[in-house]
């Protein structure tokens, strides 16, 4: 059988250009000689060293979805390197030439990752007041409920009606592990409750509030799914409350449009009280304007402010990054 032979620390960059390439042989075991690792591959590629060998047939599973995945050669390097999964549904941003192979994309993921029971893909960007994109059915059941499980608590939600990040997920335990027991939170943009839920263990109350209802109903279902009592879902703009109950912690996870929120958040803040901001920013000035607009809520509102911490919480566009300034209100 035809063969590449590279030395091993080429290995595993070798095996992805295969696999872009689209020429690595399906079904075999990868072998090694010594220093060498040899792969299987369907046809001569230019560039490398060609040999014969004799490789035994594998039954292990393939590790990604573009290993088993049929398109065209000339498209393989599009195919992404990663999806969300949420629950047991997956949602994968596919580029636009990548869109009439959807249906092969997503039997592809169903087929290596077992526990994923439908595929979709990202069909706009997140917009609107509720924060939710549209998303288009590639493969597998036709729902878009499920029960996403982290951090050691369970959320009920829809993909389609609510915005939800399992991205978020190092974050929200992050902030878990700030929280001190018997304090009084505010999650301003609540969701579901993925903070809330998880900071009720520890909180003696948590305020969380959200203006799509359907975020609201499964914060509400999620609370007596998690036996978490000491949730009062509010359902509204939060402009509405701010500043008539006061938290020791508040959460503003509305990255786009926190900035126009820090005031309502600070007049609900104890003293002593931690806020944690997040916002996007460009890498040329990623906590700067932020922290410029905090310092002027506070101001305007007679108060003053200490930052304790900031962050990169994860990429959000081309050199572009989700952020986190954590501050205290004095």
């Amino acid at each position: 059988m035809l063969a590449i032979k590279v030395p091993k620390r080429k290995a595993e960059r070798v095996r992805r250009r295969l696999l872009e390439l689209g020429v690595l042989a399906r079904g075999y075991s990868i072998k090694r000689e010594g220093d060498f690792v040899l792969f299987p591959v369907t046809e001569r590629v230019e560039g490398f060293e060609l040999v014969e060998s004799e490789f035994k047939e594998s039954r292990k599973r393939p590790h990604s979805y573009r290993e088993v995945v049929d398109v065209p050669a000339k498209l393989r390097p599009l195919l992404p390197s990663s999806f969300d999964i949420i629950g047991d549904i997956a949602i994968i941003e596919l580029p636009e030439e990548l869109v009439p192979h959807g249906r092969a994309i997503g039997e592809a993921i169903l087929k290596v990752h077992r526990h994923i029971k439908a595929v979709f893909a990202k069909g706009s960007a997140v917009s609107g007041e509720y924060r939710v994109r549209e998303l288009m059915h590639l493969a597998g059941e036709r729902r878009t409920e499920t029960i996403h499980r982290e951090n050691g608590i369970r959320l009920k939600l829809d993909v389609a009606r609510v915005y939800f990040s399992p991205r978020l997920a190092t974050e929200r335990m992050r902030v878990f592990k700030m929280a001190k027991r018997g304090e009084v939170v505010l999650d301003m943009f609540a969701g579901v409750g993925p903070y809330s839920i998880l900071l009720a263990k520890k909180a003696d109350v948590v305020f969380a509030c959200d203006i799509n209802p359907w975020a609201v109903k499964y914060l509400e279902e999620n609370r007596r799914l998690n036996r978490r009592e000491n949730v009062i879902p509010i359902l509204g703009d939060v402009r509405k409350i701010s500043g008539r109950l006061k938290a020791d912690r508040v959460i503003m996870n509305l990255p786009k449009f926190a900035r126009d929120f820090l005031r309502e958040a600070i007049a609900s803040t104890r003293r002593g009280g931690v806020v944690h901001y997040y916002g996007f920013s460009h890498e040329s000035d990623l906590f700067g304007m932020h922290e410029k607009a905090i310092l002027k809520a506070a101001g305007e509102l007679g108060r003053e402010v200490k930052i304790l911490g900031r962050r990169k919480v994860r990429p959000y566009a081309p050199r572009q990054f989700n952020i986190a300034v954590d501050f205290r209100v004095l």
